[in-house]
């Protein structure tokens, strides 16, 4: 993938649905959430017309504020999961990755400054003040190894109506650390767009 990558939130659309894009431009992935689903199920394709799908993401369990979601690639074999870190993720966002099918964390996403979630969320009641939100208030997830080392930084766009994310890479990965830590921005990202 050439980096940084854009997320942009389809707007007026009842399923959550992300567009990924390039550094050029290209669509990368495309991703679709299915409503009305008991677990969570994430179709994650190629093109828009979902011809070619790549990966899904499906929850462990029913509802549940601690699932683990599995990625699997078109064949049906299993990549990897990511985990929200219980009461932990509360105050502050925090998500571990696995490899595989292990559950021991290679990497984890946290949140960079809680109080950016809870500032936005303070000023969004305030009436036409509210509309700004988007502008002023931000959050940036950092994605790091076990050792600590950053690796990715995934942020929100300053912007007026839509939802606009970027993803960069700060330090080399591997094809297969790249696949896993952007999949499992896509599932945080769908779990945390309430949050603010």
């Amino acid at each position: 993938m050439q980096y940084p990558l854009t997320l942009k939130f389809k707007l007026w659309a009842l399923a959550p649905q992300i567009f990924v894009t390039d550094s050029t431009g290209s669509l990368v992935l495309y991703v679709k959430q299915k409503l009305f689903k008991l677990k969570e199920q994430i179709t994650v394709c190629a093109d828009e017309a979902q011809t070619q799908q790549l990966y899904s993401i499906s929850a462990d369990r029913i509802i549940d504020f601690s699932a683990r979601y599995h990625f699997r690639d078109r064949s049906g074999q299993e990549l990897g999961s990511v985990k929200r870190k219980g009461m932990k993720s509360l105050w502050k966002a925090h998500y571990d990755i696995a490899a595989g099918q292990s559950e021991a964390p290679v990497m984890s996403i946290h949140e960079e400054n809680p109080w950016v979630k809870i500032m936005d969320a303070l000023f969004a009641e305030i009436p036409i003040l509210g509309m700004f939100t988007g502008y002023l208030f931000n959050p940036t997830y950092l994605v790091t190894r076990s050792d600590g080392t950053v690796v990715m930084r995934f942020s929100k766009v300053p912007a007026f109506l839509s939802r606009i994310f970027t993803i960069k890479q700060v330090d080399q990965m591997t094809e297969d650390e790249q696949q896993m830590a952007v999949l499992s921005l896509l599932m945080m990202i769908l779990l945390e767009r309430h949050r603010g």
